[in-house]
C-alpha cells in the first residue's frame, strides 16, 4: 500500500504543471494559494539576439539582454504559483533602416514565439511584435499574426525609431486591430531623439522609460486614438509610470487653452476607459493609490518583468504586492482579480 502512495504522489507532482490556469490552487511543490496571472514578461529568443547583435546594438537599451528559455520561465513560475505568462519581444525594436530585413527578423519571432505556446498552450500566452515604423509591413504582420498565428494580441513600443504611439501614420493600424478587439501591451523603448550623455549617467528604466512610456500614452490621448478606437485595449506598464500625474495637469492645460480660443476636443471617459495597467516595477501603497485616481480596480494587472527581474527577484516583487494589496482596504478584498482575475478576463474579451 505503502508503494502505491508514493507512486499515486509522484504522478501527481509531475502532472500538476500540466493542469489548466483555471485549476492550478494545487499542490505543485508547494501550496498554491493564489493563483496568479503575469501580463509583463518577455521572451528573448537567439534568433532576436543574433540579428540586434549583427547591427551591434545588443546595449542599446543601456543595459544587457538577459538570457531566457521557455523551460527555465516554468521553473519560476511553477514556484511562485504564476498559471501563465504574455510572452513579448523586448527592446530595441528590431528595426535599422531596412524595412524587408525588419519584417523578416519580426516574422521569425512571431512564428518562434507561437511555437513556444504551442508547445505550453496553458502556461503561454504571446503579443505578437510588429516591423515598425515600417506601416504597410505592421498592418500586413499584425493580420498574419492574429488571424494565422492566433497571437493574443500585439506588443507595440512607445516609439520605433522615433514614431510615436498617437502618430497619424499609425491610424490604418489601429483600425485593423480595433477590427480585431486586440490587447496592445505597451513597452518603453529608448526615446527619439536622446542625449547619450544622460543614459550614460541615469539607466533608461529609472527615469526614461516612465517617462517614454508617459509620452506615448499622452500623444494617444492628445489624438483620441483610444477613443477613437474603443475595441483596443492598452495596457500601459510599470504601474502606469507617470500617467496619474500627467492626466490632471493635461485638463487643466486643455481648459486653459480652451478659454483662449484654441478648442482642443478630448473625450477623456473614452480614452482612459480603455487604459490597463501592470503593477511592474515598484507597486507600492501610495503608487496605487495614485492610479487609483486614473483608473478602477479592474484594470489592474500584475506584470513581473522577467527575465529583466531575475526569478529570485520575481518571488519578492509577488510578496510585496500581495503584503501591499493585504494592507490597502480599498484592495484587499480584491487581491485574486489583480493578480490573475482582471487578466483573465481582459484577454477573453476579443475571443
Amino acid at each position: 500500500m505503502k508503494s502505491k502512495i508514493v507512486n499515486l504522489s509522484s504522478v501527481i507532482a509531475a502532472g500538476c504543471r500540466f493542469l489548466l490556469p483555471c485549476a492550478m490552487s494545487c499542490i505543485c511543490g508547494k501550496a498554491m494559494s493564489q493563483v496568479i496571472a503575469d501580463v509583463h514578461s518577455h521572451n528573448v529568443l537567439p534568433s532576436y539576439i543574433a540579428f540586434v547583435g549583427s547591427h551591434g546594438a545588443l546595449l542599446e537599451e543601456g543595459f544587457p539582454i538577459p538570457s531566457w528559455s521557455a523551460e527555465r520561465h516554468i521553473e519560476m513560475m511553477d514556484r511562485e504559483g504564476i498559471a501563465w505568462s504574455v510572452l513579448t519581444m523586448p527592446a530595441p525594436q528590431p528595426f535599422f533602416g531596412d524595412a524587408a530585413e525588419s519584417r523578416a527578423i519580426v516574422r521569425r519571432y512571431n512564428e518562434e514565439t507561437a511555437a513556444v505556446k504551442s508547445t505550453y498552450p496553458d502556461r503561454f500566452k504571446f503579443c505578437a511584435t510588429l516591423p515598425l515604423p515600417d506601416v504597410k509591413g505592421a498592418i500586413a504582420e499584425a493580420v498574419y499574426a492574429l488571424d494565422t498565428l492566433h497571437a493574443d494580441g500585439v506588443k507595440l513600443a512607445t516609439n520605433s525609431r522615433g514614431m510615436y504611439l498617437g502618430d497619424a501614420a499609425l491610424d490604418p493600424l489601429m483600425k485593423v486591430l480595433d477590427e480585431r478587439h486586440a490587447v496592445v501591451i505597451i513597452h518603453p523603448h529608448k526615446p527619439t531623439p536622446f542625449n547619450d550623455s544622460l543614459m550614460m549617467q541615469t539607466p533608461l528604466a529609472a527615469y526614461e522609460y516612465p517617462a517614454e512610456t508617459t509620452r506615448a500614452v499622452v500623444n494617444m490621448i492628445s489624438r483620441n486614438v483610444p477613443s477613437r478606437y474603443p475595441h483596443i485595449r492598452f495596457v500601459v506598464p510599470h504601474c502606469g509610470s507617470f500617467v496619474p500625474l500627467a492626466v490632471p495637469r493635461m485638463k487643466n492645460i486643455v481648459e486653459v487653452m480652451r478659454r483662449s480660443g484654441i478648442d482642443k476636443n478630448i473625450d477623456w471617459k473614452g480614452n482612459m476607459g480603455n487604459l490597463y495597467y501592470d503593477l511592474a516595477g515598484g507597486a507600492s501603497a501610495d503608487v496605487l493609490r495614485m492610479l487609483l485616481t486614473v483608473t478602477s480596480p479592474s484594470h489592474l494587472l500584475f506584470g513581473s518583468d522577467y527575465p529583466y527581474v531575475s526569478a529570485d527577484g520575481v518571488h519578492g516583487v509577488i510578496a510585496g504586492l500581495k503584503s501591499t494589496l493585504a494592507a490597502m482596504p480599498e484592495l484587499s478584498h480584491l487581491s485574486d482579480s489583480v493578480f490573475a482575475g482582471n487578466a483573465a478576463r481582459l484577454f477573453e474579451k476579443g475571443k
